[in-house]
């Protein structure tokens, strides 16, 4: 998709240790938690290659990927021929896939339109689910 090399997407043990971290981590997940948990499972896996891992993992659409509160980006492993977009409670992070079937087709347009190939979009939705307390926070429609 982004031009990554055959030596780039090789399998490693590490790879594969994030990539079972990542099935495993229950919703979307922070590369230094993602490390935590390999970790805790006896993995000896370094939190730069965790990162480098998941750029990967994200460049190669393996992965969906938003962002929390301050802005840093979590992670969520992506089954094949999957492309999801997610509602992800800003309090407690719990997550829900949305149908968003509009938005591809227009993409779909845009690229038609301009002649691009292989655009890459992200949409970041974000609330307070029915089980964390009301917020008039940032993102809150009125």
């Amino acid at each position: 998709m982004y031009g990554t090399s055959r030596r780039e997407t090789r399998s490693t043990r590490q790879r594969a240790a994030v990539l079972g971290a990542l099935r495993a981590a229950d919703g979307f997940v922070s590369a230094p938690a993602l490390h935590g948990l390999l970790a805790t499972g006896g993995a000896a896996v370094g939190l730069t290659t965790v990162y480098r891992t998941l750029r990967l993992f994200e460049e190669t659409g393996r992965v969906d990927v938003t962002r929390d509160d301050s802005g840093g980006r979590l992670y969520r492993w992506r089954p094949p021929g999957e492309h999801r977009h997610y509602l992800v409670c800003r309090a407690c992070g719990a997550s829900l896939a949305v149908n968003a079937e509009v938005v591809e087709r227009w993409v779909a347009k845009v690229m038609r339109a301009s002649g691009y190939r292989a655009v890459a979009h992200t949409l970041e939705l974000s609330g307070v689910c029915d089980r964390c307390p009301e917020e008039d926070g940032p993102g809150a429609v009125t």
